[in-house]
């Protein structure tokens, strides 16, 4: 497993980027949880793909980093103790895992909205091929990954012929009701940076993408998400080795936008890694930063009481700057 959390602390030379005291200089810190809403759920680091940005890390060779059917039975329980209104599934490509539709199928029967993290082309693979339409029946949300709406952006982060492919499932998906206005048939884009800078404003750039893919390729979705990259897992290595690192971070640092805090995703997010290990947001999941209860201990899936992990305080380090700079960046898009 890569751990970027000590290499990004070794690598910078300037110590003075400071998360939680720029918290505290802005009025806002320390950062603490409320009551945990969505429960996101990572099955584990088997993909299809291997994308230069990726910060999961994840891959063809990820069978080994698979969550078990007893933390999937866990994840279950974890959702009927808790207050939450949304089952948020990703991986890797969450799809691979042998226990994805039982774990859908199991959320949606308890009436939680679910999310499907896809990356579009796992769609194409012929074990994968009914999914649209079985995602369509239960009225799971698809939120799909596509960089940029040019071809050329999205290849050079995704592979060579991956923009094609996705618009090839993107397709699949609009045949099915997908994209249509239909909210039980949402398709949500998540959009990040093709380089060493912030996303743009989220809405104006939806304007910009539904014009473009409805024009060149009669494609339609629902609404567009932007996503900061954030300086870990292979964007970090990509960061290095391009000498961009440094640069990067004082960008998000200079970027620090107060307004951007209220609407963190780790305020509401208990994330669950594959292994059963709790953690603020999926970010901390790959530097191995597990949450913290109040008395200072870890938590596991399976005996955790959400409603005690109210008020505890989020474990934040200097990646945190790329959820705070410029509209705010989560999986749930802008945060300001």
């Amino acid at each position: 497993m890569r751990v970027a959390r000590a290499r990004l602390d070794e690598v910078l030379v300037d110590p003075s980027p400071d998360f939680d005291a720029a918290l505290d200089r802005a009025g806002r810190g320390p950062l603490r949880a409320g009551l945990a809403e969505v429960l996101q759920v990572n099955l584990g680091r088997l993909c299809n793909m291997t994308c230069r940005h990726c910060h999961v890390d994840a891959g063809p060779d990820g069978h080994d980093q698979m969550m078990s059917a007893e933390t999937v039975e866990a994840c279950l329980a974890l959702l009927d103790r808790g207050a939450f209104h949304t089952l948020d599934v990703t991986g890797g490509a969450p799809e691979l895992h042998p226990r994805f539709t039982y774990l859908v199928e199991q959320a949606a029967a308890r009436g939680r909205h679910v999310i499907d993290r896809c990356n579009l082309t796992v769609l194409l693979l012929p074990r994968c091929r009914d999914l649209p339409a079985w995602l369509a029946s239960l009225g799971v949300e698809v939120v799909a990954s596509l960089p940029h709406y040019r071809p050329r952006n999205t290849d050079a982060q995704r592979g060579e012929g991956t923009f094609k492919r996705s618009i090839e499932a993107l397709r699949l998906l609009n045949a099915v009701g997908y994209g249509s206005g239909d909210p039980r048939r949402r398709l949500t884009l998540m959009s990040n940076p093709a380089g060493a800078f912030l996303g743009g404003a989220q809405y104006a750039l939806e304007r910009e993408w539904r014009a473009s893919l409805e024009k060149e390729h009669g494609v339609r979705f629902d609404r567009l998400l932007v996503l900061n990259n954030m300086p870990i897992a292979r964007f970090f290595d990509w960061l290095v080795a391009s000498g961009n690192l440094e640069a990067y971070v004082r960008r998000l640092v200079t970027a620090f936008n107060p307004a951007a805090v209220q609407g963190l995703m780790c305020k509401t997010t208990l994330s669950v890694g594959w292994d059963g290990t709790l953690y603020d947001c999926d970010f901390n999941q790959m530097l191995e930063l597990p949450l913290r209860t109040a008395d200072g201990a870890g938590a596991r899936v399976a005996t955790v009481d959400p409603v005690a992990l109210s008020g505890r305080r989020i474990v934040t380090a200097r990646h945190c700057f790329g959820c705070t700079a410029g509209c705010g960046s989560s999986c749930g898009g802008a945060t300001s």
